[in-house]
């Protein structure tokens, strides 16, 4: 249901100030030794589902936009975030592994679709139980297969789980397609075939279609990415330009970066061509991660909301949203809080069920 609040700026204003202040003492000092480590992956990721998970609250949960502005302007960056993390962290596997298709498929998509699983069968038992909601044999089957071609927020089953189905198109086709020889030529070809799926138009993806128009280049882009890090040289040199006085250009344009970074969220381009909404989120997009590259200290609890970033997505607008516990009836940012807490408690215990599936799984072979 949609929260009712009050002072909307006098909580934004509490809620960023502790955030803050948590964020700054999880910071440790950090020394570049390597250009896209899976450490600075993990935090990117954290701060792409706060990205998404804050503009739910600030837009979609709450009836004043104005709580959380400008934290909640950035759902459309962190899920193109996601999508170019994704590409990237496939590209550089691929680079470092020989999988065979059927390897690639067995290895992935069963990391892909147990978490998932999870969430779906625990929803679905929920909704019936307790709100008795039930759904469609037609839902329940493309539901299994990860197929979802409605994206509201107030009436579809757990409406986020439109990107899954995007990325599920981008796991089925990378293997397929991914030459390590030549990662670029890959990342060219899963941008055409992108954009080939928009303009053939399918009725059957008419209702998210526009949702994949201003996502269809991230995933691409990441491919680029992991191929580009590699003819770069050694990532010692960047340290040695953040020291003595040629830190003096290494902190310009790392502020440079921010203030790109901050101005094409402000003017994102939302509500006018998809095409340059796209092109203002890549943008985005690629100054946090150069940001996130050049700096010299390490979020812990960006890390940590990146730990479990894809089961908070998976459960966090039906939390919120059809079995809402917090707000209502305690200070928004005090809910907004407690509710962040409660998607890391959500996201550990899914791993651990997950790690328990998979023991069981592996004693079963064996016998």
């Amino acid at each position: 249901m949609i929260v009712s609040i009050t002072n909307p700026i006098q909580a934004t204003w509490i809620f960023s100030l502790l955030f803050g202040a948590v964020l700054l003492i999880s910071a440790r000092p950090r020394k570049i030794t390597d250009w896209f480590p899976a450490s600075l992956t993990t935090e990117l990721k954290g701060v792409a589902i706060l990205m998404i998970v804050l503009s739910h609250i600030g837009y979609f949960l709450v009836s004043d936009t104005r709580f959380l502005w400008p934290l909640s302007i950035m759902a459309g960056v962190g899920v193109n975030l996601f999508l170019f993390l994704s590409g990237f962290g496939l590209t550089a596997s691929g680079l470092q592994k020989n999988l065979s298709v059927g390897q690639f498929y067995k290895r992935r998509l069963l990391k892909l679709f147990t978490p998932f699983w999870l969430a779906l069968v625990i929803f679905l038992a929920a909704d019936f139980f307790i709100l008795g909601k039930s759904y469609s044999f037609t839902f329940l089957w493309q539901g299994i297969l990860g197929i979802f071609t409605h994206a509201n927020l107030y009436t579809d089953f757990n409406s986020p789980l439109w990107y899954f189905t995007l990325i599920l198109l981008y796991y089925l086709l990378f293997p397929l397609v991914f030459f390590k020889r030549f990662p670029w030529l890959s990342a060219i070809i899963l941008f055409l075939a992108g954009n080939w799926l928009i303009k053939l138009e399918p009725t059957f993806f008419d209702n998210v279609l526009y949702l994949y128009k201003i996502h269809i280049m991230a995933f691409p882009l990441g491919v680029l990415a992991a191929w580009a890090v590699t003819k770069l040289p050694s990532a010692a040199w960047l340290e040695k330009l953040s020291k003595g006085w040629r830190a003096i250009g290494y902190y310009l344009v790392l502020l440079s970066l921010l203030a790109v970074f901050v101005y094409a969220n402000i003017n994102s381009g939302i509500g006018g061509s998809a095409s340059k909404e796209q092109w203002m989120s890549v943008i985005a997009v690629l100054t946090i991660a150069l940001v996130f590259m050049m700096k010299k200290l390490e979020f812990r609890l960006f890390s940590l909301f990146g730990l479990y970033s894809y089961e908070i997505y998976l459960w966090h607008w039906p939390l919120m949203y059809r079995y809402n516990i917090f707000y209502g009836f305690m200070p928004p940012w005090l809910a907004t809080i407690l509710y962040l807490g409660l998607f890391i408690g959500v996201g550990w215990g899914a791993q651990k069920i997950m790690g328990l599936l998979n023991k069981s799984r592996l004693m079963m072979v064996k016998k």
